[in-house]
Formats: structure tokens, sequence, C-alpha cells
């Protein structure tokens, strides 16, 4: 079975974001602190890749305010240090050479809509995929299955074996499994190392998306 459809994670992934995220969570968190610092800061590491408003939510006790300032204060700080992203090397190559071959793309991300706009005008990325989502768009962030499940409905994949999906976090591989996807793929560039990866139900476990093309020629 061919894949029509790749959905691909930005910072970790196709993004080199260098602990942006979590310098940007470690400012939020000393601007509105929320208990125990020490473990908000491991929560917020073991999930990577979430909403991250989601995130703020379970640390504020589902505190919807509190969860909403530290969600600004974060983004905040984020939009401070965005103009440090570059791309993954091959990353955007990997982008034209999909499109290129007529195989759909999607770029996703736990961040809000303005900040993923952010990320994508400094590198420039606006019209390099297909798509791009956030999870206020698709319903639910990662790991629900809404992301990839979004991209197959607007993208017109025919099936969602058709469709391979790659992250660097245990959330972006459950997202994948949870939708279906024949390809789950964990990369080794961002939060999560392979014996996570693996755990979470990664199909394979790359040094980076510079090696998908090889596992979809196989496919």
């Amino acid at each position: 079975m061919s894949i029509q459809l790749v959905v691909l994670d930005m910072a970790g992934t196709t993004v080199a974001d260098d602990g942006l995220v979590l310098r940007a969570f470690d400012t939020a968190l000393a601007a509105a602190p929320v208990g125990d610092t020490d473990a908000a800061r491991q929560y917020v590491l073991d999930t990577m890749g979430q909403s991250k408003i989601t995130v703020f939510r379970h640390l504020t006790g589902g505190d919807e305010a509190r969860a909403q300032r530290l969600n600004a204060a974060f983004e905040t700080a984020y939009d401070d240090l965005v103009h440090l992203c570059t791309p993954i090397d091959g990353a955007a190559e990997l982008l034209r050479d999909l499109r290129a071959a007529g195989i759909r793309t999607c770029l996703t991300t736990g961040f809000s809509r303005p900040t993923a706009d952010r990320i994508l005008t400094a590198l420039g990325w606006h019209d390099l995929a297909d798509l791009t989502l956030t999870p206020a768009e698709a319903g639910r962030g990662r790991p629900y299955p809404d992301l990839v499940l979004t991209a197959l409905l607007r993208l017109g994949a025919d099936d969602v074996r058709n469709v391979a999906t790659a992250g660097d976090t245990t959330s972006d591989v459950r997202t994948g499994r949870r939708a279906g996807a024949s390809i789950v793929a964990g990369v080794l560039t961002g939060a999560h190392d392979a014996a996570a990866l693996r755990d979470a139900g990664a199909t394979h476990v790359l040094s980076s998306v510079r090696e998908l093309p090889s596992v979809l020629e196989q496919s």
C-alpha cells in the first residue's frame, strides 16, 4: 500500500528547537509558579509534543484562568526565542521532495496558531507543506489521533493505512498509532530517546527525518 500523506511534527522533528520550548516553559513557570517547580518541569519534559494549554491545565489543577496566564507567558517567552529556530538538516528538502513525488504533507504542532505561524515565518516555511495544523484546529492535540485524522480528511488520503507520521516524542508516536497510520516513525532529534519511542509503539526509530524516504520506499 503506497503512502499518500506524511504528517510531520515541527519542533524537535523538522525544526531544531535546541531546548527553546523548555526554556520558554521555565520562564513561564518562574513568572507564575505552580508549586513544585522540579515536578512541573519533569511533567513538561514527559509530555513534550502535547498541546501546551493542556499541559498548563494539568499543572494548575484545572484552573482555567491560571492555565491561560501560564500559556500566555509561555507564548511570549517563546516568541522572544523563535528567531533561534533552525530547520533540521534535510527537513525542508524532504518536504519538497515528497510534494514533488505527489505525496501530500502536513506539519503539526502542540503550539497555538500564532506561535506556529511565527516559527513558519522565521523559517520561511509558510508554503512548504500542503497543510499546517494546531490542536485547536483539529479538536484535540496529541496524544489523541485528531491531528492526523484532520490532515487525512483535509488532504484527501484514501485510507489511514496510506498515512505515515514522524515525531520526536512519545505523544507523536501515540497519535500516529491511534490514528491507524501504517508508518509511525520516532526520530532522535528531539525530546525522547529510542527506548521511549519504541515503548510508545513506534514502527521505526530513525536518527532524523532524513531517513524517512528509505522507510517510505519499503512501504
